[in-house]
């Protein structure tokens, strides 16, 4: 399962909003956010390109680090 860190979230909210972003990434079929470290780990049911999921995480205004 790929790991992302992700910088700027501080709250549930933002959890379910980067878990939202992810989700609809075309590819992605499961992800959790943790909040405490800042990562976010998913699972792909095909190659998904990095700068696809950054860019929907960018969209939402967080940042993968």
């Amino acid at each position: 399962m790929p790991t992302i860190r992700i910088t700027g979230m501080s709250c549930q909210h933002c959890v379910g909003s980067v878990t939202k972003a992810l989700l609809a990434v075309d590819g992605i079929t499961k992800a959790t956010v943790d909040l405490a470290t800042g990562e976010a780990r998913y699972e792909e049911e095909k190659p998904v390109p990095p700068a696809l999921i950054k860019a929907a995480i960018a969209g939402i205004g967080f940042t993968v680090t």
